[in-house]
């Protein structure tokens, strides 16, 4: 059932809807900051404490909220579980791909991944949901995809991480729209099925001398800390939808993929190229192109009875 404000607390209750908005894209926008303190650690060393340490937060605030339930209730569904191994598998590669990305200089890459994100989500909604685009989203998805082919063009490569981030970050939303499970119900379950190999790298490299994480307090509290600032944004986020109208929220998505690119120029000096201007450039215009579609006013559907 969605939130509905009477009119005495309807602004009170958009402004905070806002507000975490924000702190939620901040964190998100800011994380290469996080990711950057493991410094040499391999990525699948740091995704495995991450994957770790986030079912520990999210069970821990599940059996506070006294939701422990909704895990068992899905547990006894051979269906959702398997999607959600599927999904979990996904969003495992996405993360580890995304700090991979950060801790090798390609935080420009990353950001640019985040931004075709959207339009990425616009095209998969045709090809397996048989949605219906207009001609601005149409304009959208094909200057998306000119600023994609220029960049090949003038490189001479794909930005492959930009574009691994997008789709697999847009086939895990996809296939999470088909399992009616409550957001941080689901990620807890799905960081609950592939902790068992996160636990089984550690232990390896704990018995083969090779891990990072004990002997020093600084990167073991960044692993322990790993799963909060994964998992705090998302309640924020979950707080802001149920506060805010969905399109409203979609305007706050690109503040995420902007302070990462912000971080990549002017704090790592990652180099900016002529390549770089004119693919964004049109990425930027098909968002501006994508965002105005969204104002425009839809015919009202009678539903199916």
């Amino acid at each position: 059932m969605s939130f509905q404000p009477s009119s005495s607390t309807a602004r009170p209750v958009l402004e905070s809807g806002a507000l975490y908005a924000v702190f939620a894209y901040t964190a998100w926008g800011l994380l290469p900051l996080y990711w950057k303190l493991f410094g040499p650690i391999p990525a699948i060393e740091v995704l495995s404490h991450r994957i770790l340490w986030s079912m520990v937060f999210l069970a821990g605030l599940l059996l506070v909220q006294r939701r422990l339930q909704e895990i068992a209730a899905v547990w006894h569904s051979p269906r959702q579980l398997g999607l959600l191994f599927l999904t979990a598998t996904i969003l495992a590669g996405n993360w580890g791909l995304y700090i991979y990305g950060v801790n090798t200089d390609r935080v420009i890459e990353t950001s640019l991944g985040y931004y075709i994100n959207p339009l990425v989500n616009v095209l998969l909604g045709v090809v397996f949901l048989k949605e219906r685009l207009n001609q601005l989203q149409i304009s959208a998805v094909a200057l998306a995809a000119l600023g994609v082919a220029t960049f090949i063009w003038q490189m001479g490569a794909p930005p492959w991480m930009a574009l691994a981030l997008a789709f697999s970050f847009g086939f895990y939303g996809l296939l999470r729209k088909s399992a009616a499970i409550a957001p941080m119900v689901g990620l807890t379950i799905e960081t609950l099925l592939i902790t068992p190999v996160a636990i089984g790298l550690i232990s390896y490299w704990s018995a083969t001398d090779t891990t990072h994480w004990q002997g020093n307090s600084a990167i073991t509290a960044l692993c322990i800390g790993s799963g909060m600032v994964t998992s705090l944004p998302l309640l924020w986020f979950n707080t802001a939808a149920k506060r805010l109208r969905l399109s409203t929220l979609g305007f706050f998505q690109y503040l995420a993929p902007s302070l990462q690119l912000l971080l990549g120029v002017f704090l790592y000096h990652e180099p900016f190229t002529p390549a770089h201007l004119v693919t964004f450039g049109l990425v930027w215009s098909a968002i501006a192109l994508y965002v105005g579609s969204s104002l425009k006013p839809h015919p009202v559907q009678r539903p199916v009875e």
